[in-house]
């Protein structure tokens, strides 16, 4: 593929500017021509707004990206877009993948979503989580399910680098990203085995939907999956991330980790074996650790410093970076994260200081328009 296109879509709370806790805000963010105030057009796909399952969120998508440059622009842009027509609604946008503060999360009230509510009980009243989710071009399903099987080890170290939701419902969870636990709640989310071909991946989600435990194919919530709108894999594992530099070097690392996919399977390369068992003790543990301890090493299935793997993810991915003229800012911006600590760390940090829940908030909402 010439130009291997690159879209990243943002899920943020919604909060009040003064207590930090979520205010469900999305009807008067999205259409603002009923609150008297211009506002922004939504629709994610043409890179602007779009609602969520809770009203207390908001999502951002940006077009299709064909530069590292491009997309910061894109990023840049969406984010303090969308912090000025929540603040025209009296409320602040927060990168952050779950609500430090005491929450009951109100659905969005369209009929897929009520019917969630209706299905999956706690399991969807209490989903009010942010990912950032990254979708990369591929030029046919082939492809697309060659570089899902190729993936999936290094996919751990990218929920790590994200890891952005360490408290929920008031409390210390203990987790880097709490969000990944609350995800692991729906019958369908998690790592994959290997599919092989196109015609074993849509028949693995056929009998997931001839099961009836999940309502549409919008509900298959693999970490990482094709697309079932656009001619792209999406990649689903990471956190939303406090800075956009951290949104950045996980879309720039999964846009290199897919051509590096696609090129081992050209060159007829097997994907590695690694079953989804294995995966989900890497997935915790990166959940559990962020960049604070230990990770499951993805070339050798044993524990590694955080940094070492990595850097592994890094090197790995090296000759794609360096050919796109990438790899100079890849390294800058992951040492920036290794410095100061991944979004998580932040907000352990903030806390630690003040004792003081809403001033995590407070801190994340100053923080999601830096750069």
């Amino acid at each position: 593929m010439d130009t291997r296109t690159v879209g990243v879509e943002e899920e943020f709370l919604l909060v009040d500017p003064n207590s930090g806790r979520p205010r469900a805000a999305a009807d008067a963010v999205l259409r603002p021509g009923r609150h008297g105030h211009a506002g922004l057009p939504h629709g994610g796909t043409d890179g602007l707004l779009q609602s969520e399952l809770q009203s207390e969120q908001l999502e951002t998508g940006t077009r299709p990206c064909s530069s590292m440059t491009e997309l910061a622009d894109q990023i840049r842009t969406l984010r303090h877009s969308a912090a000025a027509a929540a603040q025209a609604q009296g409320v602040a946008l927060a990168a952050l993948g779950t609500s430090p503060l005491p929450v009951r999360p109100t659905i969005t009230p369209e009929e897929r979503y009520v019917r969630m509510a209706g299905e999956y009980a706690l399991t969807a009243a209490e989903h009010l989580i942010c990912g950032c989710h990254v979708h990369v071009a591929v030029e046919s399903p082939e492809e697309g399910v060659a570089v899902l099987d190729r993936i999936r080890p290094w996919l751990p170290a990218l929920l790590a680098l994200s890891a952005n939701s360490p408290f929920w419902q008031g409390r210390d969870s203990g987790y880097a990203s709490y969000r990944r636990q609350v995800m692991g709640r729906w019958p369908s989310s998690g790592p994959t085995e290997l599919f092989g071909t196109p015609a074993s991946y849509r028949t693995t989600v056929q009998e997931m939907l001839d099961t009836g435990a999940i309502l549409d194919e919008g509900m298959v919530y693999f970490d990482a999956r094709l697309s079932r709108r656009y001619p792209t894999v999406e990649i689903r594992v990471a956190d939303v991330c406090l800075l956009m530099d951290d949104t950045l070097l996980v879309a720039a690392l999964v846009g290199a980790l897919v051509e590096t996919a696609a090129r081992a399977w050209r060159a007829g390369r097997p994907a590695p074996p690694m079953r989804a068992s294995q995966l989900r003790l890497a997935t915790w543990r990166a959940s559990r650790s962020g960049l604070r301890h230990d990770l499951v090493h993805p070339l050798t299935g044993r524990p590694a410093p955080a940094e070492t793997v990595v850097r592994a993810l890094v090197e790995h991915t090296t000759p794609v970076l360096a050919e796109n003229g990438d790899l100079i800012t890849v390294e800058g911006l992951l040492l920036g994260v290794l410095k100061r600590g991944n979004g998580a760390e932040q907000q352990w940090d903030v806390h630690q200081r003040s004792g003081d829940l809403s001033e995590v908030v407070s801190y994340a909402v100053a923080r999601t328009l830096e750069s």
